[in-house]
């Protein structure tokens, strides 16, 4: 006997034969095994196809074939010619049909058997390729699919495909064959199972004249050991195996064709490369090596810094350092720099310059994100070229990319930074997992796309942690990102290294919209839910609004959009004393209308009304402030609202970066590659207080006097941490001098102080005092501490235009108020009052604007000028009275 098994060891001519005896004993074999899963034939309707073999096994044909031919008329004979040859005609349709599927070689078929193949099976659905008949084309992994000839079963998998399983046949023997059964006949294993010699004498036997009525088995044989590399379909005639044969050969003409086509696309790509590389612009091949060396120097810089501070830095001092690490900010040269380099190649980098310095104020571009230390009295402005604005030319957009960007994202990334160490890193975790693994919702408005920049490497950086512990799956973190860009030329270079990025032109406008316009018309009268944001970064959006109402517009729409529980909102500004004072006036209404502090203060008795009425108008949340501030009163540094001339004490801080090459062709610094950029922000959380998430293995929180003092006492213990957001902020650089070291903080207590800590106090705490920086939280307390004095400028002059003029000048006069009116009253003896007119100090008359009759100062008479020469005497009427008489 002559089991599945051992077919595999035979010979491949030896197998088809053994094969088609097979099928055609046993039952007619599907061709779905032995054809491609990728023809255009589905699965289904291989088994509904006719079988090989349509004549009955037990039939009186062997009988017939035995006896000898009668003799036949001319007739009869050209009757039976006809009808063999329409036989053949549909044999030979049925074969094309089986072999080729729903497609059709072309010129296969005559116009009789094509007109016949139309009737049974329609139109063929296109003309018949190598992969149609088992050419082997690679998969997704690169490997090539092998069509293997013998029985498959195919099983369905998850997504919905079908793979091959393999399986051995041991001896099936058919049960049930009646035509009820159809293609689902069933079968069995015989028990009493028959010899090889048997087997071959009965497959001999009975195959070879169930064969001839199908096909000859010269052509047959010839056809079936024929030598087709390509293809795995087996011809049924000479026809088909003409046909398939051409169609090995277009298979092996086209793939050489296309290898030809590829080797010489190849060829021409690398020629032009080369060309440009050879034969580079100068200005394109000098910003290459710029940004070249940056890169070298980015590497060399982070090797330095790999690992964290020295183990000498107490652990209570390492809790409250600001800023990154290292302190200077190298922006990514892969996700960031390159991009925007290669964007600049196709502008000359002097009209970027020119157009740089026209819309930022000149060289060193004051009004742009940098600070620069400029001797001559410039105005205090905002950055005047906004990401919303919506008029931007093209070279506008690249003067914005190459000077605005960088700094935004030094400053961002710092702020993000310092949020990140005062929240904890569970704050982060809880965004990644929010929702089933959404991800954060991140807001820049103002930033034009530098703060998501900086976010996507913060968050990186925390999912990077994750991947390493095992605690998420993924190449990048989930999330949904959205800027505000109103340019079109801004946002289509913005959008070549922001992905996976959602851009609006302007802020939807929450605050002004009518409860009833939420409501869906359809819907159950609900209104619909507003997107709100885990993140929104504000970034120079307030300084060029010169509207107090407009800038409260702003604030108000961007509290509506932020997640009421536990959403983040960051607003930063330039750090001059017009930055502060915008960052502060924020935090003063977020303080009074939006928040309920952690630990409220008494409402004074003249702002009760007041308060009463904010809060009928605007419903108060819990909320708190998480940076810089580690108080919940009123500012120190602002404690009349509005402008204030003079002022010389600001709360600002300080961030170092790294110039990109194209940033430091603007500027056109030598001397130096880095920038110090001044900043004010704060950072306010709704919705939770500092109550509801306390850190792990730190001390309570504690605000007011008790936790200034308790800050000054210093927290020595290694052991027992400090709450960070209880500990004094150092608000300008500490000076370091010879033993000691002084502080000026900004305690819990609202108050700034000067702290002394000398190298007798601690020799811990005098190490840690040296090695300190501008912005650091201090936890080993002081030896003395005392209030600082701090320059506020002039209260009460919001509304007074320092422009020079004499009206400027009057009106700063009457806004101090500081002297009274002193009038000068004439009179005389005789006559009685006669004049009166302004008397002046020391007989300084004022300053007059100079007129068309000459500069000569004209003293006003203010009786002259009320019209008092112009009135009628008294006496002149009593006379006039008198004279008329009776």
């Amino acid at each position: 006997m002559i089991s599945a098994s051992k077919i595999q060891n035979r010979c491949p001519s030896c197998k088809v034969q053994l094969l088609g005896f097979y099928d055609a004993l046993l039952v007619s074999r599907s061709r779905a095994g032995s054809r491609p899963f990728h023809t255009p034939q589905s699965f289904a309707a291989a088994h509904r196809r006719q079988p090989l073999n349509p004549v009955r096994r037990f039939s009186t044909t062997r009988l017939l074939l035995q006896e000898p031919p009668a003799a036949t008329s001319a007739s009869q004979e050209r009757d039976r010619r006809t009808e063999l040859k329409a036989e053949d005609t549909e044999t030979i349709v049925r074969q094309a049909r089986q072999t080729f599927g729903q497609t059709l070689p072309a010129g296969y078929l005559t116009d009789a058997e094509y007109q016949l193949y139309e009737r049974l099976f329609g139109p063929p659905t296109r003309e018949t390729r190598p992969e149609d008949v088992g050419i082997p084309f690679p998969g997704e992994g690169g490997d090539i699919i092998e069509n293997q000839s013998g029985n498959a079963l195919l099983r369905e998998t998850e997504d919905g495909g079908y793979e091959e399983v393999d399986y051995v046949i041991e001896n099936p023997t058919v049960v049930d064959e009646s035509p009820e059964a159809g293609d689902e006949a069933t079968y069995a294993v015989d028990e009493n199972p028959m010899t090889e010699d048997e087997i071959d004498a009965d497959a001999d036997a009975e195959a070879t004249a169930l064969l001839r009525a199908v096909l000859e088995p010269e052509k047959e044989v010839t056809i079936a050991e024929a030598p087709i590399d390509y293809l795995s379909a087996a011809a049924n005639n000479q026809r088909e195996y003409d046909a398939l044969w051409k169609l090995q050969q277009d298979f092996e003409r086209a793939t050489l064709r296309d290898a030809e086509e590829a080797a010489a696309r190849d060829a021409e790509e690398a020629a032009e490369a080369a060309s440009q590389e050879t034969a580079p612009t100068p200005e394109a091949e000098e910003l290459n090596l710029e940004v070249q060396k940056y890169e070298e120097e980015i590497d060399e810089y982070e090797a330095r810094f790999d690992e964290p501070p020295t183990e000498r830095t107490h652990p209570n001092t390492a809790l409250g350092l600001f800023g990154t690490h290292p302190s200077t900010v190298f922006l990514p040269a892969t996700t960031f720099v390159e991009p925007i380099a290669e964007l600049l190649k196709r502008t000359s980098m002097t009209h970027v310059k020119a157009t740089a310095e026209k819309a930022f104020g000149g060289p060193g571009l004051p009004f742009s994100p940098a600070t620069p230390s400029i001797k001559g009295k410039l105005p205090q402005k905002g950055v005047q070229l906004e990401a919303g604005h919506h008029q931007m030319t093209d070279i506008e957009a690249d003067a914005y990319i190459a000077t605005v960007l960088p700094g935004m994202y030094a400053t961002v990334m710092s702020t993000l930074v310092e949020t990140r160490k005062r929240l904890g890193a569970s704050w982060l975790h809880d965004l990644l997992a929010r929702d089933g693994g959404k991800g954060p919702r991140v807001l820049d408005v103002g930033g034009g796309g530098a703060g998501l920049a900086a976010w996507e490497e913060v968050l990186r950086a925390e999912w990077e942690v994750l991947l390493e512990k095992k605690l998420v799956k993924g190449r990048d973190p989930p999330g949904k990102k959205t800027v505000v860009v109103g340019s079109d030329a801004l946002r289509h270079r913005i959008s070549r290294f922001l992905h996976n990025t959602s851009f609006i032109p302007r802020l939807p406008d929450y605050m002004h919209s009518v409860e009833g316009s939420e409501r869906m018309l359809e819907s159950d009268g609900t209104p619909a839910p507003r997107k709100t944001f885990d993140v929104i970064i504000c970034s120079h959006v307030l300084m060029p609004m010169e509207s107090a109402h407009r800038r409260k517009a702003i604030i108000d729409n961007l509290w509506a959009m932020l997640d009421p529980n536990g959403g983040v909102l960051i607003v930063l500004e330039k750090g001059h004393p017009r930055g502060f004072e915008a960052v502060a006036d924020v935090r003063m209404r977020l303080l009074d209308e939006f928040i309920i502090p952690p630990h409220p203060e008494p409402v004074p008795e003249e702002l009760v009304a007041t308060t009463e009425q904010a809060e009928a108008k605007r419903q108060r949340e819990p909320g708190m402030i998480v940076a810089p501030c580690t108080n919940h009163r009123k500012c120190p540094m602002y404690l009349t609202p509005g402008l204030s001339p003079g002022r010389k004490d600001a709360c600002h801080f300080e961030q170092r970066f790294i110039r990109p090459p194209f940033l430091q062709r603007v500027v056109g610094g030598s001397a130096r590659n880095h920038e110090d950029i001044k900043f004010s922000y704060v950072v306010v959380r709704r919705g939770m207080t500092p109550s509801d998430l306390p850190p792990p293995g730190v001390s309570r929180y504690l605000q007011g006097k008790e936790a200034a003092d308790r800050s000054f006492a210093g927290y020595d213990d290694k052991d027992h941490a400090p709450n960070p957001l209880s500990l004094p902020r150092s608000v300008l650089p500490p000076l370091k001098r010879h033993g000691h070291v002084t502080f000026q903080l900004c305690t819990p207590d609202a108050a700034i102080e000067r702290w002394v800590v000398p190298k007798s106090f601690s020799r811990q705490a005098y190490r840690d005092a040296r090695k300190s920086q501008w912005g650091d939280l201090w936890a080993l307390g002081a030896k003395t501490r005392a209030r600082a004095n701090v320059r506020l400028g002039k209260d009460g002059a919001d509304s007074v235009l320092t422009d020079g003029g004499v009206r400027s000048r009057r009106a700063a006069e009457a806004a101090r108020g500081g002297r009274l009116k002193v009038v000068e009253i004439l009179a005389d003896p005789h006559r009685g009052m006669v004049g009166a007119r302004e008397k002046y100090p020391k007989n300084r008359t004022p300053v007059e604007r100079r007129t068309k009759g000459g500069r000569i100062v004209k003293i006003h008479d203010l009786l002259k000028e009320a019209g008092i020469d112009d009135m009628e005497d008294a006496d002149d009427i009593e006379d006039r009275e008198f004279l008329k008489g009776p």
